[in-house]
């Protein structure tokens, strides 16, 4: 069962987040809360499996409950998926650069909505369709210099490689093991090696690596 906390300052919201994700087998609502301070306080009680956030709330925002609850200083992160009305791509980079797993807008739909929560429970991410073109294209520098980026402590393996290629591209673990012909395991293994070398905390920025070096263009 993967455990959901909603943050989100609209009660609307929140109950229609709860009830879409109630209604699965597979996941169950273990907390709604309207603000960003007791979004991190029931956070770090409960310890869910995936959080829930919304951007503008009273008290702490969106992102700076990301930052305390999965970004690069804390210890034992959280998995955070931000769901948002406004499509800005200062919110997005920001979002992804504290720890996101994932980043939807708010209309993207239920079946977008469950399947952000149970990519992020994998160790996957989504983000919405209409904010995936824009963000590859900041990451690979388009229209402007391609930023420098440090090389990775040890060189990536073929095998490696391939992996990190079709994870930038969007592909979920099971896909790459589809594409690849190589178990689930397997796959997980390579990024976990991957974000070793590269000093990635997750998958997102995983990909960000791979597109701003130039392995995915």
């Amino acid at each position: 069962m993967i455990r959901v906390l909603i943050a989100d300052d609209q009660e609307m919201v929140r109950m229609g987040f709860r009830m879409i994700l109630d209604a699965q087998d597979d996941i169950e609502v273990v907390a709604d809360v309207a603000d960003g301070v007791s979004a991190v306080s029931k956070a770090r009680e409960l310890r869910p499996d995936v959080c829930l956030l919304d951007i503008r709330m009273p008290g702490l925002d969106g992102l700076e409950v990301t930052r305390q609850l999965a970004g690069p200083d804390v210890t034992d992160p959280l998995k955070v998926v931000v769901v948002t009305t406004f499509d800005l791509d200062e919110y997005v980079h920001t979002a992804l650069r504290n720890g996101a797993s994932g980043f939807l807008l708010k209309d993207a739909g239920p079946a977008l909505l469950i399947e952000a929560v149970r990519a992020a429970d994998r160790g996957d991410a989504l983000v919405s369709p209409q904010i995936t073109v824009r963000l590859l294209k900041h990451f690979d520098g388009s229209g402007a210099a391609k930023p420098q980026v440090p090389p990775p402590s040890e060189p990536l393996t073929a095998r490696e490689l391939e992996v990190v290629k079709a994870a930038a591209q969007g592909m979920t673990n099971t896909e790459i093991g589809k594409e690849l012909f190589m178990s689930l395991s397997t796959v997980k293994t390579h990024l976990a090696s991957v974000q070793s070398k590269i000093g990635a905390r997750n998958r997102v920025e995983t990909a960000a690596w791979a597109w701003r070096s130039g392995v995915v263009s």
